[in-house]
């Protein structure tokens, strides 16, 4: 199944109108991934909201699902920047699998700009994992490269709805970067940063701003690296597969 912005050819050759399904969970990622043939939701990091927002989706209006946005670096040798397309996503003791085919042409377009792309399995969390120490021990328990909030609640609904699935992530906060509390403490409820919250923040505690600056860079270099992988969504083959692929006793 070919999931893109152009004419979808189904069996028999008949055209599918229908969009992919876009899981963003920050009004900055939904704002990349928009455009035509693509429905797009916005969780605003909230896990509890992006469930609430996925039960009233009709699977049969879309034609697949893709988790994109930033992530949190697990692997200690990914950068802010580098580019996670998942071959699973995990949650506890389940595993989905991600249908991910991509053709030379698309993986020299997603490798420009010094991009780096590498495979590997997501980590599904309820909490942003602030603390370098708490991304190791995920790590090592998962052998995940990354984390995000949405990308295994888009597993699931997929999953479910027996539509094929898939997720692109780029690194924000590396796996040495502890995420600064008041940078989580300044998302609005509808993703944006509450600029007012973070000055508030600083003039409470001035040690915080080179960690909010180091933080920004490494988030703005990301959105940066998000929006060359707009291509993704336009050209991503994603393959009918058995969704879970395993779920312990």
């Amino acid at each position: 199944m070919t999931l893109g912005t152009g004419d979808y050819l189904a069996a028999g050759n008949a055209i599918d109108p229908r969009p992919i399904l876009i899981v963003t969970g920050l009004v900055q990622e939904a704002r990349i991934a928009a455009g035509p043939g693509m429905a797009v939701i916005c969780s605003s990091s909230s896990p509890t909201q992006l469930r609430a927002l996925l039960t009233v989706v009709d699977p049969e209006t879309i034609r697949g699902v893709i988790s994109f946005g930033v992530a949190g670096g697990l692997d200690p040798t990914l950068r802010s920047g580098d580019v996670v397309l998942a071959t699973e996503v995990l949650s506890g003791d389940t595993r989905w699998a991600a249908g991910l085919s991509l053709g030379d042409d698309l993986i020299d377009r997603l490798t420009s700009g010094r991009r780096r792309v590498v495979r590997g399995s997501l980590a599904g969390a309820e909490e942003v994992v602030t603390k370098s120490s708490c991304k190791a021990a995920l790590h090592s328990e998962t052998g995940a490269s990354a984390v995000d909030m949405e990308s295994h609640i888009a597993a699931a609904y997929a999953a479910e709805a027996g539509l094929p699935f898939a997720a692109v992530r780029v690194i924000s906060d590396p796996a040495h970067r502890a995420l600064p509390a008041l940078a989580r403490a300044a998302i609005k409820p509808n993703g944006q940063i509450d600029l007012a919250a973070v000055l508030r923040g600083i003039v409470r505690n001035p040690a915080t701003l080179h960690a909010l600056v180091s933080t920004g860079i490494d988030f703005n270099r990301a959105l940066r690296s998000l929006r060359g992988c707009r291509d993704y969504l336009i050209g991503t083959e994603l393959v009918e597969s058995e969704a879970l692929v395993s779920k312990a006793a």
